[in-house]
């Protein structure tokens, strides 16, 4: 739209990423004109409307997503008034600037061809979702995969998650009801029938949210007060469960304030399937209430993570890239077993490389050594499985480079799950891949506990908070 109409670009925001849904002539008095504020709106307005800057203005402040606002007439507007919006300017909204009157600048906006350009890679995704949804998956995968070596797609993949997830319709709660990102997310999962939603928040808190974002919450969504009523109602089991450590009564109801933990009690209790939190909390806040009150498996030495990295071609799985900082052999071995399961639970071909300086007995030192100890316990403890390491990352993905470095080996150059040997490596890792790449990284998803609980990037979009509730239903049912 900024190229369309030649515009001057004042605060840059979220430029990128917001999109014009409706275009609006804003004319009026603020008080006949409220009704525009909404999401995916683009203002147009003279520059010297002050009134309707500061609308805009406190429209962003109150969560509400506009697609931007556009200053007719080549009038700059009042210093004094941008100081005053300028929180408001960085929650992201777009500012532009045109030379044009209002109405010339309106009637070129409603003329801007809709075709999708080929810089607009979201919307062209959007349309191989589309296509991806109505073809017969199956059959096309047989007919790629023929004679080739077995991967699964991206676009196979994140359709096989959603269709995977509507067939087990489980109920996910997710303790930060009133963030609007989470929102957004629940009503979406509602309205595909992907999972259904719980949301923790005082009722009018969360509806005054939802409209500030243009969401309905329809059938699907249960909105349930955080009162003190109910969480007196999980004090007495949670002390039953925290008795080993001396949790009192009181102890119980002052950490029941918590929502995430209020939250983490219902799926204790079995009355939820699962639970998704952390798009306003750290991953600490999240995961500590599930290994105090879900616990592990008791197969499990420990909880670690996994993320679905989704490269052009396929899909790997990345662990442990969030919660464990340096595992030893032993837990090390354990992530690597959880991981392979992880990937054939959805559909992944699990063949494993641990991932190290050093490939295979070229290098030595006690971070290649606790690698080779981990290789050699993951064998023995799962010897069907497809497992090797030390491995340097591109010997483990590059079939030229494995075919040099590693030639005898069975995984080398074609891993699908690629476990790192601390945490320092594991995130730096994942999140080079995921921004140099521009790939979709799911996750962090939790595995070993014994009911599921996954953790959100505080900077997860509406996008990500759906796959994950997703992830979450899954292994519910699994």
């Amino acid at each position: 739209m900024a190229r369309h109409l030649g515009a001057t670009v004042i605060v840059e925001g979220e430029i990128d990423s917001r999109r014009v849904a409706d275009v609006s002539l804003v004319a009026r008095t603020v008080g006949n004109m409220t009704h525009r504020l909404r999401p995916d709106a683009l203002l147009i307005t003279p520059g010297d409307r002050d009134d309707v800057i500061l609308a805009a203005a406190m429209a962003a402040l109150n969560g509400v997503p506009l697609a931007g606002l556009v200053l007719t007439g080549g009038i700059e507007p009042d210093p004094n008034v941008m100081r005053l919006c300028a929180r408001a300017f960085n929650t992201g909204l777009p500012l532009l600037a045109v030379d044009t009157d209002s109405y010339v600048t309106a009637a070129r906006a409603a003329a801007l061809d809709p075709e999708v350009p080929l810089d607009d890679a979201e919307r062209l995704g959007w349309v191989m979702d589309h296509v991806a949804e109505h073809l017969t998956l199956d059959w096309l995968v047989e007919r790629v995969a023929a004679g080739r070596e077995p991967r699964l797609s991206p676009a196979a993949f994140l359709h096989r998650l959603v269709e995977r997830a509507r067939e087990v319709n489980k109920l996910i709660v997710l303790p930060e009801g009133t963030e609007p990102r989470t929102i957004r997310a629940a009503a979406y999962c509602a309205e595909k029938g992907i999972a259904r939603c719980r949301l923790l928040g005082d009722p009018d808190e969360v509806a005054r949210a939802a409209e500030a974002v243009g969401v309905t919450l329809g059938p699907g969504i249960e909105v349930v007060a955080p009162t003190d009523e109910l969480r007196e109602r999980y004090v007495a089991p949670m002390v039953e469960l925290r008795k080993h450590k001396g949790l009192t009564a009181d102890g119980a109801r002052n950490q029941l304030k918590d929502d995430v933990v209020l939250g983490t009690m219902m799926l204790a209790m079995g009355e939820v399937d699962g639970l998704v939190a952390g798009a306003v909390h750290t991953t600490a806040h999240t995961v500590r209430p599930a290994l105090q009150l879900i616990k592990t498996k008791e197969d499990a030495l420990l909880v670690s993570s996994v993320f679905f990295m989704c490269l052009p071609d396929e899909v790997l799985v990345f662990g442990d890239c969030a919660v464990n900082p340096d595992p030893n052999p032993e837990e090390l071995a354990d992530i690597a077993v959880q991981s392979a399961e992880s990937a054939l639970a959805f559909g992944i071909p699990a063949r494993v490389a641990l991932i190290s300086y050093s490939t295979g007995s070229s290098g030595e030192g006690v971070d290649v050594e606790k690698v080779r100890k981990a290789t050699e316990i993951a064998k023995r403890r799962r010897p069907e499985l497809l497992i090797e390491g030390p491995l340097q990352y591109d010997a483990a993905t590059v079939p030229e480079v494995a075919r040099q470095k590693a030639p005898d080996s069975a995984i080398a150059g074609r891993a699908t799950v690629l476990v790192f040997p601390d945490l320092n490596t594991g995130n730096a890792t994942y999140k080079a891949v995921q921004r140099s790449a521009g790939v979709i990284s799911i996750g962090p998803m939790l595995q070993g506990l014994r009911r599921p609980v996954n953790d959100l990037s505080r900077g997860a979009s509406v996008e990500d908070i759906v796959y994950t509730i997703a992830l979450t239903a899954i292994q519910a049912a699994s």
